[in-house]
């Protein structure tokens, strides 16, 4: 099975052919702004396994200090990519699991950057938590 996805408006549609192994929710403070949310969750995939379906001319770039780069819909707004240099030097991307319409079977296997978590969230599954990026 394929996984497909979309921005909130559907002009943006993608489709994945296959996840890396790691997928996490994401507490840093960049992503709870960027998602507007208490985490982000990013499943990483290699580009090749990337196909856009439609609407790349709609895809805009926010590039931070610390040179992440984070992709959205110019239309809706749509939280949908981040890449960090790591993801650039190994060729892959990660992708807002929360767009996709179908899912395989892609599970979140930890919280990251749990030192910056809202204050406000109760984190009770069995995932590990780090403090920062998985050590």
């Amino acid at each position: 099975m394929r996984s497909v996805g979309s921005c909130l408006c559907g002009a943006i549609q993608f489709e994945v052919a296959q996840f890396e192994p790691l997928v996490g929710h994401c507490h840093c403070k960049m992503c709870q702004k960027f998602h507007g949310a208490a985490f982000s969750t990013f499943g990483e995939v290699k580009r090749e396994h990337l196909h856009w379906q439609s609407g790349l001319h709609l895809l805009g770039h926010y590039r931070a200090e610390n040179e992440s780069e984070r992709s959205f819909c110019q239309r809706c707004g749509s939280s949908l990519l981040f890449e960090s240099r790591f993801n650039r030097a190994q060729g892959t991307v990660e992708i807002a699991l929360a767009a996709f319409d179908v899912l395989e079977a892609v599970m979140p296997d930890a919280h990251i950057y749990c030192q910056s978590k809202a204050q406000w969230l109760t984190m009770d599954d069995a995932l590990p938590k780090f403090s920062g990026y998985r050590k």
